[in-house]
């Protein structure tokens, strides 16, 4: 498995080896969790570079655009994050900084677009509570692990074991100094958080790290990939279908909608219209899939949701919208 830019890590006792990208490849890029095959001087000795001359079919790919609005060209621009990874760990505070439930958001629905399942990890629990971010995903039933300064980590080292795992957070909610207790060898860079809440990049590349044995335990310990820290996670790429998945109250909503329904705001038969009209969207929802609507006509989601005035189309802002998470 390729575990950074141009490093493959074949196995836990197999040695680190160098490659650079054949030119056959093209242009095709190699992208962190990329199984590849390596040519050349694969000893892993000092000043010994392999090659790399096929990239296997990726099982999973996770993506973010730099916008939502897929007309611009920030937009049309999409970035693999990962490939090959099985779990999605939102890393977040749950104070200093706040929580971003914008930002959870967009990355819960990149992973049900990617097939790949999502973890929750709140970080500095020491500092607030879980009830208010739990109960925003009450209806998701979502994977959680609460984690302190001072607790031990065999919760998350359980969820981990035997899975490619993609550590993502904004800059400033732990996530490196999680990472460096997960790996004590890994040296992360550590950050603060700055007077107005927020915190400064500290990884600047992603990384994929072989997480250590647990003691007494044969089964394959898992990998991590830690990511740099977020300010964006851009959804152009993700349909409206796609993007449903992540707000399951609606899904049955769509019931009636005819083949091949875009949800948009200029499709007349869509039967989500109905479903809000009916009270049968819960408003946090509504919210939330405000903060994920891309903008513009061709990508408005109909996913409305009630509210105390009244059902309303989501129209790519909503009270919640954190489009970019940070705010």
């Amino acid at each position: 498995m390729l575990s950074g830019a141009e490093r493959g890590v074949v196995g836990a006792e197999l040695p680190t080896v160098t490659a650079m990208r054949a030119r056959e490849l093209g242009r095709k890029s190699v992208v962190v969790g990329d199984r590849v095959s390596l040519v050349g001087d694969t000893s892993g000795a000092e000043g010994a570079l392999a090659r790399i001359v096929r990239i296997a079919e990726r099982r999973s790919v996770l993506r973010r655009t730099a916008d939502d609005d897929e007309t611009t060209a920030e937009g049309r621009l999409e970035r693999v994050v990962v490939a090959n990874a099985d779990q999605l760990v939102i890393v977040s505070a749950l104070a200093d900084p706040p929580p971003r439930t914008g930002f959870i958001d967009r990355c819960l629905v990149a992973a049900y677009d990617a097939d790949v399942e999502p973890l929750l990890c709140l970080t500095k629990a020491d500092l607030a509570g879980p009830e208010e971010v739990l109960g925003y995903y009450t209806e998701l039933e979502l994977p959680y692990v609460l984690n302190r300064p001072d607790s031990d980590l065999d919760a998350l080292r359980a969820l981990l074991g035997g899975r490619v795992s993609v550590l993502v957070g904004h800059s400033g909610v732990g996530k490196s100094t999680l990472v460096n207790r997960l790996v004590p060898d890994a040296a992360r860079a550590v950050g603060v958080v700055s007077a107005i809440g927020r915190g400064r990049h500290t990884s600047t590349s992603a990384v994929a790290l072989r997480l250590p044995p647990v003691p007494g335990v044969d089964t394959d310990p898992g990998w991590i990939i830690d990511t740099p820290g977020i300010r964006s996670f851009g959804l152009a790429h993700v349909s409206a279908d796609s993007l449903l998945h992540g707000f399951p109250d609606l899904v049955e909503g769509t019931v009636n909608c005819p083949p091949n329904c875009p949800h948009t705001a200029d499709e007349a038969d869509c039967g989500l219209d109905a479903w809000v009209a009916a009270g049968k969207a819960t408003r946090a929802g509504w919210r939330r899939t405000a903060g994920c609507s891309p903008p513009g006509p061709a990508r408005v989601t109909r996913a409305a949701r009630a509210t105390s005035a009244g059902p309303a189309r989501v129209t790519g802002a909503g009270p919640t919208s954190d489009r970019s998470g940070v705010g």
